[in-house]
C-alpha cells in the first residue's frame, strides 16, 4: 500500500473505535503515515491524540477498525508486541530507573539485561555507532539521575532505536526542553527520516509543527477531521480545524503601568519532596501591574517556588514579604485570606475537589465568609448565583452548576479554577504552568485574563515552561537554574538564545531588582 503520493506506507489504521464508559475517545479514525516522514497529530484536549498511539503501541486494545504495517494487517496486544513490530514510544513522562546507568536503563527487559553478571561490551559498542549516526551522545556508564532533562530523553531514544525501532512516537517531547535542547531535537529527527525511519510526532505547539512536519493530521471529538501537507498549510488554519473557529495567536498587550512593589523575596531557601535542595537563596521583588515570568527546565525549582508563597511548602531560611507579612511564616489559609490567589501546576489534585459539583469548588476558599455563611449555614441560594455568574463569565462549558468537576475537560477545570481565584480581584496571583495541557481555544482565553488581571494592577508570578507564553505575556523574565536566579531580563527584545543558555546554567548575569 502507497500514499496519494506513491510513498509506501509505514503504519495505516483503518475505522479505530475505542470506547470508554460514556466517552467515544476514538469515532472511526482513519490515518496513513508514511514511510520516512514526520507526521504530526494535533488536536485539543480529549480529541483522542494520545488514545489512538497508545493503540498504536499497543497500550489499549481497539474495539473496531485494524492496523497494518507495511502493508501487512497486525495485531498489536502490548508494547512488546509493538516492539516486535519495530515501534517504539519515547513517553512525555520519561520511563527509566534513576539509580540505574544509562546503558543499564537501555538493555533493561532484554535477554542481555538479565543473569547475575551483565557483560555491556556489546551493548556499549552498539550504543556508540546509534550515538554518532544520530547525533545523540550520552556517557553509557553515567547514572540517569546525574543527566539533565534532554540528555535524560536521548537515553530514551536510544532504548527504541536499541530495539530497532524504525517507527519512533513522541509525546509531546519538547515540553521539557531548552530552546537549544529542541534545536537539537529537531536535528535529530531530520537524521532519522533520512536514515528512513518514521516519526510520528504528538504536540500542541503550532510553530513546533510548521518547523519539523511534513504533514499533519487534526483529530478534534475522536474523529480525524483532516490530513494536510504542512507546507500547503498555516498556523491559522490548523487551528482552525482543531478548534472549529478563527483563534488570535498574539496577545494585544499594553506597556505596564507598574505600582508600588508587592512582593519581596529574600535569599529564600527550600527543599524538594526528597529533602534535597530545591531553591537556593532566590531574591527578587514583584511590583502592582506587571508579570513577572519564571523560565526555566522542569524540575529546577518552580514548583517548590510556588508552594513556598502559596503556604503549601516551608521555606528553610529566607522570607517572602507580602503587604508587611511574611509569607514564609503563614499557613495557606492565611495566604488566601490576604488574597493571594494560586492557580497551581495540578489542577485536579491541588486546585479542586474532583468529586464535589462546580458550585462547591467555586466556594472552596470563601464558604466560610458572609456571602455565602448565614449563622453557621450554607446560603444555598447564593452558591448557585455565583456559580451561574462564574459559568458564564468564564465560559465554563458543563450540563448545570451541579455537574462533579471530574467530568469537566482540563479546560473547563482551568476556568473554574481561575474564576474562583480572580473572583475577588486579588493584588497578587501566583500563576503556575495555567495554560499546560491546554488547547489553543482554552490558552487563548486563559492568557487574555491574566492580561487583563495585570492591567487591573494585580501583580503576577507566571511559571512557565512554555517560552512562548513567558514572552508574549511577561514584562520581565526570571530565569532559574537548579534553584538559584541566573538573571532577571526585560521580556521586550529579550534573546532567546542567552536565555536559553540561562536555563541551561551555562550563563549567568548580574540580578538588579
Amino acid at each position: 500500500m502507497a500514499s496519494e503520493q506513491g510513498v509506501p506506507l509505514a503504519v495505516e489504521l483503518t475505522g479505530i473505535v475505542k470506547r470508554f464508559p460514556g466517552v467515544i475517545a476514538n469515532d472511526g479514525v482513519n490515518l496513513t503515515i508514511a514511510r520516512g516522514e514526520i507526521h504530526c497529530l494535533l488536536g485539543e484536549n480529549g480529541a483522542g491524540k494520545t488514545t489512538l498511539m497508545r493503540i498504536l503501541y499497543g497500550l489499549y486494545q481497539p474495539d473496531e477498525g485494524h492496523i497494518a504495517l507495511h502493508g501487512k494487517t497486525v495485531r498489536i496486544t502490548s508494547p512488546k508486541a509493538a516492539l516486535s513490530h519495530r515501534i517504539g514510544m519515547v513517553h512525555q513522562h520519561f520511563h527509566l530507573v534513576p539509580t540505574l546507568s544509562v546503558e543499564e536503563n537501555i538493555v533493561l527487559g532484554l535477554s542481555e539485561g538479565t543473569g547475575p553478571f551483565l557483560n555491556l561490551k556489546k551493548t556499549r559498542k552498539k550504543l556508540r555507532r546509534l550515538a554518532e549516526e544520530y547525533g545523540l551522545q550520552v556517557d553509557p556508564g553515567a547514572k540517569v539521575w546525574q543527566l539533565s532533562v534532554g540528555q535524560q530523553q536521548r537515553v530514551e531514544i536510544l532504548k527504541a532505536l536499541y530495539r530497532d525501532a524504525d517507527i519512533l512516537i513522541m509525546d509531546e517531547p519538547t515540553s521539557v526542553l531548552t530552546p537549544q535542547e529542541v534545536d537539537g531535537l529537531f536535528g535529530t529527527l531530520r537524521t532519522f527520516v533520512e536514515a528512513g525511519l518514521t516519526v510520528i510526532f504528538i504536540t500542541h505547539k503550532l510553530d513546533e509543527v510548521m518547523e519539523v512536519s511534513h504533514r499533519v493530521t487534526v483529530l478534534r471529538k475522536g474523529k480525524a477531521v483532516a490530513t494536510v501537507d504542512t507546507a500547503a498549510s498555516s498556523k491559522a488554519g490548523l487551528a482552525r480545524l482543531m478548534v472549529g473557529r478563527e483563534v488570535i495567536f498574539r496577545v494585544e498587550k499594553t506597556p505596564p503601568q507598574l505600582g508600588e512593589r508587592i512582593l519581596h523575596v529574600e535569599d529564600l531557601h527550600a527543599r524538594n519532596d526528597r529533602g534535597l535542595p530545591a531553591l537556593r537563596g532566590m531574591s527578587f521583588d514583584l511590583y502592582a501591574g506587571e508579570i513577572l515570568g519564571v523560565a526555566g527546565v522542569s524540575g529546577n525549582g518552580q514548583h517548590e517556588l510556588s508552594e513556598v508563597l502559596t503556604g503549601l511548602r516551608k521555606a528553610t531560611r529566607g522570607k517572602a514579604t507580602f503587604e508587611a507579612h511574611d509569607l514564609t511564616e503563614c499557613s495557606a489559609r492565611t495566604i488566601a485570606d490576604l488574597g493571594v490567589a494560586h492557580v497551581p501546576t495540578e489542577r485536579i489534585r491541588v486546585g479542586t475537589v474532583p468529586a464535589m459539583s462546580i458550585r462547591e469548588n467555586l466556594i472552596l476558599k470563601s464558604y466560610r465568609s458572609a456571602d455565602f455563611c448565614k449563622w453557621l449555614i450554607l446560603d444555598e441560594k447564593a452558591a448557585y448565583e455565583n456559580a451561574c455568574k462564574a459559568m458564564k463569565e468564564y465560559e465554563i462549558s458543563a450540563p448545570h452548576d451541579g455537574t462533579a468537576v471530574g467530568n469537566l475537560s482540563g479546560g473547563n477545570i482551568q476556568r473554574l479554577v481561575l474564576a474562583r481565584e480572580l473572583c475577588g480581584s486579588p493584588k497578587f496571583v501566583v500563576a503556575a504552568h495555567p495554560t499546560y495541557g491546554l488547547d489553543v481555544g482554552a490558552t487563548e482565553q486563559v492568557r487574555r485574563v491574566l492580561l487583563e488581571q495585570r492591567d487591573r494592577g494585580a501583580g503576577i508570578l507566571l511559571i512557565s515552561e512554555d517560552l512562548d507564553e513567558i514572552l508574549q505575556l511577561s514584562d520581565r523574565i526570571l530565569v532559574i537554574y537548579e534553584g538559584q536566579i541566573m538573571g532577571i531580563v526585560p521580556a521586550e527584545g529579550a534573546d532567546l538564545g542567552q536565555i536559553g543558555l540561562m536555563m541551561a546554567g551555562s550563563h549567568r548575569q548580574e540580578v538588579s531588582l
